[in-house]
């Protein structure tokens, strides 16, 4: 089984073959079909309805991830206030000056100068002894950075699609602990559930925690299925029409019998009507009533954590572009598997090495000096829905096609060797399916090489 498992990925050359058309298809992206692009292929191997958490099994596993994980907190449990140098530490955490080389998308590097700016919106002179927290929701989808500045800033690669000062995203109905305000005040400085990092403050709605958490932790919520789905029209209103809501975000709906007829002039009896987080001219939280259709990619609560459910998400992404920490209006490696675990309430670190080296979920850890053929056995007994782990990356099994392991994940490059022994390497840039074993980072190193963990989340 090793052997022809091992031997397969070798001999794999380029797959242009699609089983009914080829004429009308053709990919460089190795060993993949066109009806290996349809979730419906893969949860025809066998993927189980069979429930693997409990809705208290996961409650019980984000709770313990809070207590345990150093990556993971909640924001309305943050402490009250902040000391002068609990605060300058958390600001320097989040706004390091980075180590290595950085330059403006025209080429030109950051000078000291440069820096100096950003470090003068940090508002380190208005840190006083006892600083205040405060709390907020966030009200559209919106960005987390590591300077409060919209400057897109490249490493030496100049890659334009690797902004280093974008860290992440958040979405609505996210609480966060808001820690400090910039110079400029435009940009918060936030404890979101998974990060730290400065956020626009007009995407943020202040008000008390316990007030936030009440509207939080009701009981009837609507959960985002869908990779994206928006709220219905509002005219006059931009603060509740076509809002985008991503997958996993989960909002309270409005009580059925306060639900009336007509809502902004259009009758509600085709939508959900959910209680969406706005804000007012002070910054204040607003909760008004907003209508989602009851055609849209959305479940009445969490969907059943379960394998066939874990392969439908995953394929909802199929084909988004790669967003550099939720840049782009999409997502990375971590916030697709992040978001797909969302939808059943499972909370994430936010990057992979911090979900790769945590110890939640049963894990399958190799040291680098592990051979690759050492780490077959496990491959050969993964789940779906497992997270395979190399620096920098996360994957998420898909099932088996003729005895080789498939993963599905948002990823930038694809590098494989041809029949003929040379290194093919382009770029995916997106949500794909391949092969595991066929893909490599160079002619020499293979990613089961590098792979350091394989996680399940139970």
């Amino acid at each position: 089984m090793r052997r022809s498992i091992i031997a397969l990925s070798i001999t794999l050359g380029v797959a242009f073959s699609a089983p009914m058309h080829a004429e009308d298809w053709q990919s460089d992206v190795i060993g993949v079909t066109q009806s290996q692009l349809s979730p419906s292929y893969w949860l025809a191997q066998g993927a189980s309805a069979k429930m693997i958490m409990t809705e208290a099994q996961i409650t019980a596993f984000n709770e313990k991830l809070i207590k345990d994980n150093k990556y993971i907190v909640d924001p309305l449990s943050f402490q009250k206030s902040l000391s002068k140098d609990e605060l300058t530490s958390a600001i320097h955490s989040a706004s390091a000056i980075p180590k290595s080389p950085r330059f403006f998308t025209d080429g030109r590097q950051l000078t000291a100068k440069d820096f100096a700016k950003y470090q003068a919106n940090l508002n380190l002179n208005k840190v006083a002894d006892t600083n205040k927290v405060r709390f907020a929701v966030v009200v559209k989808r919106t960005a987390l950075r590591t300077f409060p500045t919209w400057d897109r800033v490249l490493n030496s690669g100049l890659d334009q699609d690797l902004d280093r000062f974008q860290e992440s995203g958040m979405f609505p109905g996210e609480a966060v602990a808001v820690l400090h305000q910039s110079a400029d005040k435009k940009w918060l400085l936030v404890r979101a559930y998974n990060y730290l990092a400065w956020a626009p403050a007009e995407d943020l709605a202040f008000a008390d925690a316990d007030k936030i958490k009440a509207y939080r932790e009701q009981d009837n919520f609507l959960v985002v299925t869908g990779a994206k789905v928006n709220t219905a029209y509002v005219p006059n209103d931009e603060s509740r029409s076509e809002v985008q809501l991503d997958m996993g975000v989960r909002l309270p709906l409005v009580d059925s019998e306060k639900v009336p007829y007509l809502l902004n002039g259009q009758n509600s009896y085709a939508s959900y009507v959910v209680q969406l987080p706005t804000r007012d001219e002070q910054g204040q939280l607003i909760i008004k009533p907003a209508m989602i259709s009851k055609t849209a990619d959305v479940n009445l609560g969490y969907l059943d954590y379960n394998e066939q459910n874990l392969i439908k998400q995953g394929f909802k992404f199929l084909g988004e572009r790669y967003g550099w920490g939720h840049d782009y209006n999409g997502r990375d490696c971590t916030g697709f598997v992040g978001e797909i675990y969302k939808s059943f309430g499972l909370l994430m670190p936010r990057n992979s090495g911090q979900q790769g080296s945590s110890e939640y979920g049963q894990n399958n850890r190799f040291d680098k000096n592990t051979a690759a053929d050492a780490k077959i056995p496990t491959v050969k007994n993964m789940a779906i829905g497992d997270l395979i782990y190399i620096p920098g990356h996360v994957m998420m099994y898909l099932g088996e096609h003729h005895g080789e392991p498939y993963v599905i994940h948002d990823v930038k490059g694809l590098g494989y060797n041809k029949g003929d022994g040379s290194f093919y390497s382009s770029a995916l840039n997106g949500v794909s399916v391949t092969p595991l074993l066929p893909l490599r980072l160079s002619q020499e190193t293979s990613y089961l090489d590098r792979v350091y963990n394989i996680k399940r989340i139970r």
